[in-house]
Parts: structure tokens; sequence; C-alpha cells
């Protein structure tokens, strides 16, 4: 049995267990306990209702209960946390002896980390696996992990980085949890802020909205304008996944040389559109790294 302890009772962990209860199986076959804990004894209570999870108000007793910590705070709460969790955890803390060698050391830090150690996920976004070890060191291992809020579906997508050194037994623990709502993709973490920039749903939402206030501009109504513009972006799309045509082929059949799609698509390419795309992707992204640089 391993008991996975939430750190946080926020929206993303809401996300996580609601896509957890959704996979009753995967939790059965890997015999999950799940446990949150957050400082809001109001969050608690709803968590405790809505998922029938086991809650902990109190940070000590939850961490000593942990097989498996998933950090879920916002980045600029992240470093509080950590440290308090590194006076919890037995020689999470330890330096080194002063009568170890300097090559007694350096055959140290080239061991692989053990498969036995205690093993913590962040899901917090911009903040890199070296400022993680570096507030909370050994014996914990560390993984980084970015899960999509539609995840409670079942139909989420999380990537996944790993140090290099970490066991491919933890590595696979970590690929089994999140697997169980939805897709899984492991990246280098050198690209991990591109991704998070990236697949956030709330691009689609907000193109969602967008699409469909320009409908009601022109006469429909608002059920209808939602209607016809979740076609035309979840229903196109899922279209695309399913099929093995590329995005260009799919294009070429939607848009018909001077027809109404292709006068649609022309005029937002020329009113921005694009470039508002990678303008909005370029300031997240910088949103990353000052997140990983505070």
């Amino acid at each position: 049995m391993s008991r996975v302890v939430f750190l946080g009772g926020g929206r993303i962990t809401s996300a996580m267990l609601a896509g957890l209860r959704l996979a009753k199986k995967s939790i059965a076959k890997h015999d999950y306990r799940l446990l949150v804990h957050d400082r809001n004894p109001g969050k608690l209570r709803d968590l405790k209702k809505r998922y029938a999870v086991a809650v902990e108000a109190d940070l000590n007793r939850a961490v000593k209960q942990a097989d498996i910590l998933i950090v879920a705070v916002r980045p600029s709460s992240i470093r509080e946390l950590l440290r308090e969790i590194a006076n919890l955890i037995p020689n999470a803390t330890a330096k080194f002896s002063k009568r170890t060698t300097t090559k007694s050391k350096r055959r140290l830090s080239k061991r692989p980390l053990s498969s036995r150690a205690p093993l913590a996920i962040s899901v917090a976004a911009g903040v890199p696996l070296r400022v993680l070890s570096k507030l909370v060191g050994p014996p914990t291992n560390w993984a980084r992990a970015m899960p999509s809020p539609v995840c409670r579906s079942g139909r989420g997508l999380t990537a996944l980085t790993f140090p290099k050194r970490l066991a491919r037994s933890e590595r696979k623990r970590v690929y089994d949890l999140f697997a169980s709502f939805g897709e899984v993709v492991e990246i280098p973490e050198s690209r991990f802020d591109a991704f998070t920039v990236t697949y956030s749903c709330s691009h689609g939402y907000h193109l969602l909205a967008s699409l469909a206030d320009a409908a009601q501009a022109v006469g429909l109504d608002q059920h209808t304008a939602l209607l016809a513009s979740a076609h035309a972006l979840a229903d196109g799309i899922e279209a695309w996944r399913e099929s093995n045509e590329s995005l260009e082929s799919l294009i070429e059949e939607a848009v018909t040389p001077g027809g109404i799609a292709a006068a649609t698509i022309a005029a937002a390419d020329a009113a921005g559109c694009k470039r508002a795309m990678r303008l909005g992707v370029a300031a997240g992204l910088r949103r990353a790294r000052s997140n990983a640089g505070k």
C-alpha cells in the first residue's frame, strides 16, 4: 500500500482527486491511500466530503504518513513549505561530515539514488529540481509533474521530468500514479517550462469564450454561439487526434479557397492572431523563469 499525501488542498489537488476517484480500478490495482494536508480547515472539510479522502491539518503528522508526497502549492509558497518539510524528514538536511574526504564526496554524489528513499513530486510551475533538492536534500528523491486540471475528467495530460540518477522503479511509481487519470509524457527539464506554457487548458477556454463572443456579436444567442464554437474547437481537434490525417491536410479539407472559413482565418491572421499567441507564450515563459529565480 502506498500512502499518497497531498500538501495543499487547492484547485489542482481537487482536480487530481476527482481524476483518481474516476480511476477506481487503477487505485485498487496500485493500492493507493489518499490523504490531504492544508492549513485551511474549510478546504479539508470540503475535500473530505467531495472525495471521501483522509485529511490532516497537522503538517508533521501528514508528512510522517507519506510514501509519496505531492507538493501542490503555489510557486511563491513552495520555499517556505519545503523548509518546514526539511525539518520533518530525518537526515533531510544532513551535510557531509568534516572527516569525509573529497574523493568520498565524489563517490557518494555519483551513487544512484536509493529506491527506498522518500519520494516527493512537485507540481509547482517553474520551480526546478535543483531548487527542490537544495531545500530538501537527501534522502528525499524528487520528481516534477505538471498535470492538467482536465485530469478531473480522466482525460488529463501530465508532463514528468526526473533527475538523471532517480531509480527506474521510482520513475514507474510516479508514472503509474499520473497515468491513472490521463496521458503522460516524459520530457527533459530544459523543456518543462515551454510545455507548461503551451499545454494549459486555459488557452482553449479563452479561445472558446472569444469565438463565442464574436458569434454573439454577429447575431447568435449565447447557447448557440457556445455550441458552435465548442464544435469548431473541441470536436475538430478531437477528430484530428483520432485520425491518421496530418493537421495540414485537415485544414485543407475544411478551408475552401475563397470560402467563408478562408476569409475568417485570413482576417484573424491579419489582425495578429498568430502574433498574439507567440507574445502570450513568450510572456508565460518569462513568468515561469521568474518563478524559478524567486
